[in-house]
């Protein structure tokens, strides 16, 4: 080969497309600009995460590998299984598709960021994920009663991945039938915190209108609004999220 071919190779930049929002974080956060050719269009919405801006650099896809293979990527991520199909047709236009599993813990979360920063060729990438994670579980602070509330009174399962995230925080989300808060609750039962998701706080619900009652309203002092647009993947944004809720409680 001549040398200026294994310039040109050695140069060339591994081509990188996301077809989740949870592995659109993943690659934003990981990889490098030059490597990345497409992300998901939830990516492009303020709506859905804060690396919007960053993601709108790169072209939006519908979450279809179909959307993607016309950029010629040579790996392509997404979280969920697919079946046989989507990985022959990947394999057909020399790609490789890999599909990550939903975390189920902070550690796992970081564990998941080595090996996506390994498949980039960017191990180092997910080092200070790493570290800062450690940081946090070396300072835990002490727990104290806390649930997490989104619209229309969604919660949290006190074994998932969300309420692992509230922990290191320093919060004891609560179990709660089928994982819903309700007035009832906040009235015999109320939580020394409350932790509220403003996740499409704009949009108009009334399965939201209870929290504008005021029992609720009296529990102002006690509740911590929280970007509920990391809880969705419950991905690397939440480890920033978690010091801004430890901060925030720590200001009260």
């Amino acid at each position: 080969m001549p040398a200026s071919a294994l310039v040109h190779a050695a140069d060339a930049a591994l081509r990188v497309a996301s077809l989740n929002l949870c592995t659109d974080e993943l690659l934003l956060l990981l990889g490098e600009p030059r490597q990345i050719v497409s992300v998901s269009h939830l990516g492009h919405s303020p709506r859905e995460t804060a690396l919007w801006r960053t993601a709108r650099s790169y072209r939006a896809n519908d979450g279809k590998l179909e959307s993607v293979l016309a950029l010629r990527p040579q790996l392509i991520l997404t979280m969920g299984g697919s079946g046989g199909a989507r990985q022959a047709l990947a394999r057909r236009f020399g790609a490789r598709l890999v599909e990550l599993e939903y975390p189920s813990s902070p550690a796992e979360v970081v564990a998941q960021a080595a090996q996506v920063a390994a498949l980039l060729q960017r191990p180092a990438a997910a080092r200070p994920y790493r570290q800062q994670l450690a940081r946090l579980e070396s300072s835990q602070p002490a727990l104290e009663d806390g649930a997490f509330v989104g619209g229309g009174g969604i919660s949290l399962s006190p074994q998932g991945l969300g309420a692992s995230w509230l922990r290191l925080a320093g919060f004891r989300q609560p179990a709660l039938a089928n994982s819903r808060l309700g007035l009832e609750i906040l009235v015999t039962t109320p939580p020394r915190w409350l932790i509220r998701s403003d996740y499409r706080a704009d949009q108009a619900s009334r399965g939201a209108a209870w929290l504008d009652h005021p029992v609720v309203r009296r529990l102002a002092p006690r509740t911590l609004v929280t970007d509920g647009r990391p809880w969705t993947c419950g991905g690397l944004p939440m480890l920033a999220e978690v010091e801004r809720l430890r901060a925030l409680r720590a200001s009260r």
